[in-house]
């Protein structure tokens, strides 16, 4: 199966460079779902390149009777952000020119609508596919909107026409896979969102973090977000239903790395939730995976309490006890005295899922991220 291939216009530079997206459509000759997945949000999280680019190569030898609905894949999603150096280093975290975070500023339907349970209400004896459909055309005609600003003779910021490219390509998609990795170095693992932790297991990794926290900004929230209200509104209502509506993000290794394992492990996942979804058939799949939940809420950041060197730190993937070492501080000063080494132990029991990538810290920097 070959897929459309499209080419999407970003940017114009002040060079006459010109910027473009390129999205591959694979269609199946089935109806069903529509899959949207990305990767490169991040500027140094490259990762989810190599598992696009395997992706392609896989479903080019699927045969589109076995596909029911669309898988759309957008690899290199930010050229702004890939492009952006510091001598060797890829930062590409924020728009530098706007200072904000690239995966911070996706437009959320429900911040935009306060007249959601009057909705609800209306249409509380329809089946869930006219409640989807009936949803979706009123945050297709809010988010059109967005249009008539970009388009305006005052236009608007980068950050904005950027969101929007983005956004309208996979708004209506069923389910959104967002690929990134640790900005330092990190372990494989899905965030994933109320109520869907059976589908988190698909995804075939050992750790699942539950985003019981968050505003909407990010580009997997703003996508759910909407849907999760909805769902809320018609429990208030007494009705209990839920979406077959889904928004992923995966951490797959280190910034600036395609680590191997890593991708092969994105690779996999992606492929057998495809399959357990019914997206592709006639396929072989892997079941009752054993995953480790924890939530957002239960990460804490460890940050430098002095200037210095960490050494003596312990393994990413440690599950560490309360007052345990996690790491020494050598911190030198200019006070006339011996170089000092400082003891950093554990608060609380948990588990190293993040470590920083420069191990020479100013007072305050980030360390480590514990989970329990």
């Amino acid at each position: 199966m070959f897929p459309q291939i499209e080419t999407i216009f970003l940017r114009q530079m002040a060079s006459g460079d010109r910027l473009f997206l390129q999205l591959y459509k694979f269609i199946g000759s089935q109806p069903g779902k529509k899959v949207y997945i990305q990767s490169n949000l991040h500027g140094a999280e490259i990762s989810g390149n190599a598992v696009i680019h395997q992706l392609i190569e896989f479903l080019l030898s699927v045969d589109a009777a076995d596909l029911m609905g669309e898988v759309w894949l957008v690899p290199v999603c930010n050229p702004m952000g890939v492009n952006e150096r510091a001598q060797h280093f890829s930062p590409g975290r924020h728009c530098a020119y706007e200072s904000k975070d690239w995966n911070r500023i996706f437009w959320d339907y429900e911040k935009h609508n306060n007249h959601l349970l009057a909705f609800a209400k209306s249409q509380i004896h329809e089946d869930l596919a006219t409640i989807r459909q009936n949803y979706l055309n009123i945050i297709k005609q809010k988010f059109a909107r967005n249009l008539d600003e970009i388009s305006s003779p005052h236009s608007v910021p980068y950050s904005e026409r950027f969101r929007y490219e983005l956004q309208s390509i996979s708004l209506d998609a069923d389910y959104l896979i967002d690929l990134h990795s640790s900005n330092n170095q990190g372990l494989d693992y899905v965030y994933y969102f109320r109520n869907r932790e059976d589908s988190a297991k698909y995804f075939l990794l050992d750790f699942g973090i539950l985003l019981d926290k968050y505003d909407g900004d990010a580009f997997d929230e703003a996508f759910i977000k909407p849907w999760l209200a909805l769902e809320d509104c018609f429990q208030q209502l007494g009705r209990q239903i839920q979406f077959d509506i889904e928004a992923w993000t995966l951490e797959l290794g280190a910034g600036m790395q395609m680590n191997p394992d890593s991708v092969a492990k994105g690779v996999e996942g992606i492929k057998n939730y495809l399959i357990q979804k019914n997206v592709l058939q006639n396929l072989p799949s892997t079941q009752g995976h054993e995953i480790y939940f924890a939530k957002s809420s239960n990460r804490e950041k460890y940050y430098a309490i002095a200037g210095g060197m960490i050494q003596s730190r312990v393994a990413l993937g440690t599950n560490i006890k309360a007052g345990e070492k996690l790491y020494q501080i050598l911190s030198f000063n200019k006070e006339n005295q011996l170089p000092t080494v400082i003891d950093i132990c554990a608060a609380e029991d948990g588990l190293v899922y993040d470590v920083s990538t420069n191990q020479a810290v100013n007072q305050g920097e980030f360390v480590l991220g514990i989970i329990h």
